[in-house]
């Protein structure tokens, strides 16, 4: 292959939660234009401003309105803008449905739109979650159609998991080391190269494409099978009447335990990947009896803390149907404004199938986002809050704006506070997982 890094044109495809904070990272040294479809995300990166919370308006501005030839981001949503870019990197979701199967339909539509401008030399990075085997099975088939170019010889490619954590601002996209491959030997020497211009925590060259992508889900597999096992411990040291966050403190001492807590496990990451994995080995004969165990545990969970809370209501003497119960938090993790794959949703769901009345408080979420996903109506707002009193509280997401909330001024006389995350002082509360 012939492509300089020097004279690379990067073209970032997909600017979520992924792609904008990468998009940024490389306008800081390349030309960049980021494209998405979605012409309101266009508009709104374009004003500096981005919902998400991962990138300032500050770097927005510092890299749209950067006075070089050498680098600058513009956005887009239109195709011909990205034709003359020699490198795209694809950053879509790769979700799973209903039925928890990989949903690959994003994925295929940006490589069918990176195949119609593809040309001879470029090279096309995946970034999206996938099992080992999509990129050059599934997608590279793709751009070879659209393009009319053969693989390997007019255009190259490769595959960088993305590893951003939202809501994180220590372990951003450049402070997070970097895996990296490439379908030739140059070709992985050209991508590692590239991502080392902006990648501080530096790169990991794969020893293959496929190595990378069964890299990236089994980083987030092993993740929810070790929080499986302690959401199930949860279950039985409740049945024995053991405080779990003391047992695992105690736990703790010793210097090889690892410190996973009880919880509810959703997201766009840990809550997707293993599905991905389980697809393809099904898909090769093979049952993945662990990392489906870990799955349905961990999926069930919600439900679980709801029984919880209905059987806390009833030995406290309160009618269940009917009853008012404020849930703080609907993001799938504290301090950020992420609510795709939420499992606070699976309590929220649950308290109603009992007649109880929810209220949802989150000062993160987009009370838009949260009615279109799950037609729910959000109060994102303290103050409207403050005429209302409840009978039970629910701590589901550990926001550090809940620990200046007055919460006594929302209890009825018996409320009870039950506390997912261990947030408040076990004294304070009724109940914990």
């Amino acid at each position: 292959m012939k492509l300089n890094i020097e004279d690379s044109k990067i073209a970032v495809v997909g600017l979520g939660y992924v792609g904008l904070p990468l998009a940024v990272a490389f306008a800081k040294k390349f030309n960049v234009i980021g494209f998405d479809i979605n012409t309101s995300r266009i508009e709104e990166i374009s004003a500096t401003i981005d919902h998400t919370q991962e990138v300032s308006s500050e770097e927005l501005h510092s890299v749209i309105n950067a006075r070089t030839n050498k680098a600058s981001l513009s956005v887009s949503s239109s195709l011909d803008s990205i034709k003359d870019c020699n490198v795209y990197i694809i950053t879509v979701p790769t979700p799973t449905d209903k039925h928890n199967n990989p949903d690959l339909s994003p994925l295929f539509r940006a490589s069918e739109s990176v195949g119609k401008v593809l040309k001879r030399g470029d090279v096309v990075i995946y970034e999206s979650t996938v099992y080992p085997g999509v990129t050059e099975d599934e997608c590279v088939p793709l751009l070879e159609h659209y393009s009319e170019l053969t693989f390997n010889l007019d255009f190259y490619a490769g595959y960088s998991p993305e590893r951003i954590n939202p809501g994180d601002k220590e372990h951003t996209v450049t402070k997070i080391l970097k895996v990296t491959s490439g379908s030739t030997p140059e070709a992985a020497d050209f991508i590692n190269g590239l991502y080392k211009k902006v990648i501080t925590a530096g790169t990991y060259k794969a020893s293959s494409i496929k190595v990378a992508e069964a890299a990236k889900v089994i980083e987030n597999s092993q993740r929810d099978i070790n929080i499986a096992f302690i959401n199930e411990l949860s279950k039985i040291f409740h049945l024995m009447e053991i405080d779990t966050h003391e047992v695992l403190e105690a736990a703790s001492t010793k210097w090889n335990f690892m410190p996973f807590k009880p919880g509810l496990v959703g997201g766009h990451c840990i809550g997707v990947d293993p599905y991905y994995l389980a697809q393809k080995a099904k898909v090769l004969g093979y049952n993945p009896e662990i990392i489906l165990a870990g799955r349905r545990l961990n999926d069930g969970m919600g439900a679980y803390i709801a029984t919880r809370i209905v059987k806390l209501l009833i030995n406290n003497g309160t009618m269940v149907k009917g009853a008012k119960i404020l849930i703080l938090g609907i993001t799938f993790k504290e301090n950020c404004t992420d609510v795709r794959n939420t499992k606070v949703i699976d309590i929220i769901s649950e308290l109603r199938t009992y007649g109880a009345i929810v209220t949802v408080f989150d000062p993160w979420a987009s009370r838009l986002e949260v009615s279109d996903e799950y037609g729910l109506e959000l109060i994102n707002d303290y103050v409207e809050l403050q005429d209302l009193k409840f009978d039970a509280i629910v701590l589901a997401v550990g926001h550090e704006a809940f620990k200046t909330i007055e919460i006594s001024k929302l209890k009825k006389r018996n409320c009870l506070i039950y506390d997912v995350k261990a947030f408040y002082d076990k004294s304070d509360v009724s109940g914990r997982l």
